[in-house]
């Protein structure tokens, strides 16, 4: 075999429900280790190849577009003839058995890189708006809460994470950051809708509330803890400037802990056409 390599860009859905995350993890099923592993044996290699996403997700968060970057040899499959790119979408959907779906395989300049040739990160999170709270009432893929909410409370509270801000207050640090450390993050976009539902698929008749979110990128749990926030103002049990109090103050004092994992989703990741464009619902 050749020791040229090619990289490709591949375009992933998950349901998160089925993993410890998304990075790979040693000994625990993650999208990543699931990935590796499907490679080497679909294309004989020695050993896993090494694997770079758009962005890490977390235990129970879905995604729909996903993207990671990897080396392999050139050619893909010396022996058969025909577009590579489909086949090996193909054999790896048939062998991860959809757990997790590539749903485009591209070649791409060794210039791009998953993780910074990305512009930006777009973000869906569901909740099932309940009146009174469901009992035992569980969903994989939205998060049931008491309403009704007031949207309008909720979504002039996310006009103050627009732009440049250090998001400090509602960001898990990691083991390097002290709580002095900024954080630093762009919001480009952020908005709550009502969902309609002609098919009446949400349980109990419960509407759904949707937030979409859009960044150059994300720090650990920042999604979630702004949601949950978000939220509370929506249901009127903390003050409509809480978010904009704390972007200054950098305190997490009882804010309430981050929405549950399994009502978000990574939707979008932007690129500029050299790399692909856009991947997701968003193209």
């Amino acid at each position: 075999m050749s020791n040229a390599t090619q990289r490709w860009r591949l375009d992933l859905a998950y349901d998160g429900d089925s993993f410890n995350g998304f990075a790979y993890q040693p000994g625990d099923p993650t999208v990543v280790g699931l990935l590796r592993s499907t490679l080497q044996t679909t294309l004989q290699l020695p050993e896993p190849p090494l694997i770079t996403g758009a962005g890490r997700t977390d235990t129970g968060v879905h995604a729909f577009a996903q993207v990671v970057h990897v080396d392999l040899p050139e050619p893909l499959f010396p022996n058969v003839r025909g577009p590579e790119d489909h086949r090996l979408m193909v054999s790896l959907n048939a062998q991860m058995r959809g757990l997790v779906r590539v749903h485009r395989a591209q070649r791409v300049s060794s210039a791009f890189h998953a993780r910074y040739s990305a512009q930006w990160r777009e973000y869906r999170y569901l909740i099932l708006e309940t009146q009174p709270p469901a009992l035992n009432s569980s969903t994989t893929w939205a998060w049931p809460l008491a309403g009704p909410l007031d949207l309008e409370a909720m979504n002039r509270s996310a006009q103050d994470i627009l732009g440049e801000h250090d998001f400090r207050a509602f960001c898990k640090r990691s083991d390097k950051q002290t709580p002095e450390d900024p954080i630093v993050r762009r919001v480009l976009a952020a908005r709550w809708e009502r969902l309609s539902d002609p098919l009446e698929l949400a349980p109990e008749g419960a509407p759904v509330v949707k937030l979409t979110i859009r960044g150059q990128s994300f720090c650990h749990n920042m999604v979630r803890c702004l949601t949950s926030t978000m939220a509370q103002i929506g249901q009127g049990k903390i003050p409509e400037n809480t978010i904009a109090e704390r972007l200054l103050s950098h305190s997490r004092f009882q804010l309430p802990p981050p929405a549950p994992p399994q009502g978000l989703s990574l939707v979008g990741v932007g690129y500029e056409e050299f790399a692909g464009g856009v991947a997701g619902f968003l193209r």
